[in-house]
């Protein structure tokens, strides 16, 4: 029997990676990047890409494979308030507006209220990472994201010990997410981390990409990357931070719980129910080149600790 999600549409009717690869040519080439402290990186599509932004490199969490181009970074995306289809993001997210912008601290905390994004950049030296990142549909790029820690940031709320998990909410807004208007997921889009996990010196803010703003399609103005998960936990254009003591529910975790749990890292030894996660594909790659997945996306010696004890099948 198949189960269905919320307006009637199967799961597998949504994200099978095999049909998109498929129906169009994978984006070719890597490139390498500027390694010059406070300079944009050399590849950054000047034209199409938002205004350079300030940076200091962080080789400590920066991997040495080259990034995927930022065409490939740009046109190529899970973002469903868009749509469904991997080149709908990039086709319909000039709708959305980011600026003004505001982010609201709620929950356990001792400061909360609500900031412009402008104050929130004030505070935060950015730096750029290069960050392996895996999608769910056994699909990865390498990514040159700029930032700051989350973690530097919630601590200036001063979280309460009651705090034991950061639930993150996107913009709820059907006149500029025009996916938003069908029930493919319950709207707004929710993720949450274990506080631990969000403190993790690896947890990014993201703000920027190959040295520019960050365009709409890829989560403007602000979002998450997590890079030991999978792509899904990295939820976008954050507009609600909450504190709280429960574990929050997730969007895909509410849609499909067979297939999307709450910790979602990325573990070769898990299949997704529709496919095998033992094998990878980088975008760029040709459609045939697949690589062996690394436990915890290549991250296992930083973050493993995190899950001593856990098993991790069944909290996958």
């Amino acid at each position: 029997m198949k189960r269905l999600l919320p307006g009637g549409i199967v799961p597998s009717e949504i994200t099978p990676s095999e049909v998109f690869f498929n129906r169009r040519a994978v984006l070719a080439g890597a490139v390498a990047t500027g390694a010059t402290a406070l300079l944009p990186p050399a590849r950054a599509e000047d034209a199409a890409a938002g205004p350079a932004l300030t940076f200091t490199r962080n080789a400590r969490y920066s991997v040495s494979e080259s990034p995927n181009s930022y065409k490939d970074i740009t046109t190529y995306n899970n973002f469903y308030e868009f749509g469904t289809d991997k080149s709908d993001p990039a086709e319909y997210a000039h709708t959305l507006r980011t600026r003004p912008w505001t982010v609201t601290v709620s929950g356990n905390a001792e400061v909360t209220g609500t900031f412009n994004i402008e104050d929130i950049l004030k505070t935060q030296a950015l730096e750029e990472r290069i960050y392996r990142f895996r999608c769910v549909e056994a699909w990865s790029l390498v990514v040159p994201w700029v930032g700051f820690p989350l973690g530097a940031w919630l601590k200036r709320f001063k979280p309460l010990a009651s705090a034991k998990y950061v639930q993150f909410t996107t913009l709820l807004d059907a006149r500029q997410m025009p996916g938003e208007r069908v029930p493919i997921l319950e709207w707004p889009y929710v993720e949450g981390l274990r506080i631990d996990e969000a403190m993790h010196p690896l947890t990014l803010m993201v703000v920027g990409v190959y040295g520019h703003a960050l365009p709409n399609q890829n989560g403007a103005p602000m979002r998450l990357v997590i890079p030991w998960k999978y792509g899904f936990k990295g939820i976008k254009s954050i507009v609600k931070v909450h504190f709280t003591d429960r574990q929050p529910v997730n969007s895909w975790n509410i849609a499909a719980p067979d297939e999307y749990g709450f910790y979602a890292n990325v573990n070769p030894h898990v299949d997704h129910p529709r496919w095998s996660q033992a094998s990878e594909r980088r975008l760029g790659k040709g459609l045939f080149s697949r690589q062996p997945t690394l436990m915890f996306n290549g991250y296992e010696s930083e973050v493993a600790d995190l899950y001593r004890g856990m098993d991790l099948r069944r909290y996958f």
